[in-house]
């Protein structure tokens, strides 16, 4: 592999899978990376973790971008310029439609943009909407591994602890669940020509209290049922990115 770093992420420019998955957290990268084979530890630069391996044959990248969509839009920027060409966001939600369970994935379909940054750089009415091929194969690998999940739209927000914003206004219009980093992928990918989409592990069923942890003190992100979760969902995003190149994406 060439490491002719790019200049924010200091990943390599070069010599990068087409296929990546991407999730917030380090450390979630290195416990993803566990389950390729060959995996290595490319680069490592402030939130910005990269390894490479494979998954059933497919030659796979999985990197962090760190928390909040003006973060993680940089990391999508420069793997699009490094040569990636199809991305799965994995990551945790809080979910706002009932009848979604803690463990429970949440395939995206779109997502709201309320992100942070987006919205400096597009027109609101710009949409960010998944490739529809990745939320098949997100669908068909979530089912082939009987993992519970939803589909639906998710509403990515810039602010985890907005103070006295309701959610309930989305949950009447069906949103699926909140996260915070989604729509700038999906908007990166539409302007990019990319095939992404996302896939969320619910570690939290009352929207309310996901958003106003000071005033309720109830959630816990760290729990059992979350780690089977992401689990599960990292069985299911590498899955769906084999299924994704086998049908040419």
């Amino acid at each position: 592999m060439t490491l002719d770093p790019l200049p924010l992420t200091r990943i390599p420019g070069t010599g990068l899978p087409s296929s990546a998955l991407v999730v917030g957290d380090p450390a979630r990268a290195a416990a993803v990376a566990e389950l390729l084979d060959g995996a290595e530890e490319v680069s490592h630069h402030r939130e910005y973790r990269l390894f490479t391996g494979s998954w059933a044959g497919l030659p796979v990248a999985v990197a962090s971008h760190g928390v909040g969509g003006p973060g993680a839009i940089l990391l999508f920027r420069e793997l699009a310029d490094a040569g990636v060409r199809t991305l799965i966001r994995l990551g945790t939600a809080g979910a706002i439609r009932s009848g979604i369970a803690d463990g429970d994935l949440v395939i995206a379909e779109g997502a709201v943009r309320d992100d942070g940054v987006n919205g400096q750089l597009l027109p609101p009415e710009y949409p960010a909407v998944a490739a529809p091929e990745a939320v098949l194969a997100l669908a068909r690998a979530a089912r082939e591994a009987s993992a519970p999940h939803h589909r639906g739209i998710v509403w990515t927000r810039a602010a985890f602890q907005p103070g006295l914003l309701p959610v309930t206004e989305y949950g009447k219009a069906g949103v699926a669940a909140i996260e915070m980093e989604l729509s700038a992928l999906l908007v990166t990918a539409s302007l990019r020509g990319l095939t992404a989409g996302g896939v969320l592990v619910v570690d939290g069923t009352n929207a309310d209290d996901l958003v106003d942890v000071e005033a309720t003190g109830g959630y816990d992100p760290h729990r059992q049922v979350v780690a089977d979760g992401v689990g599960r969902a990292a069985a299911v995003a590498l899955e769906a990115l084999r299924l994704l190149a086998e049908d040419g994406r």
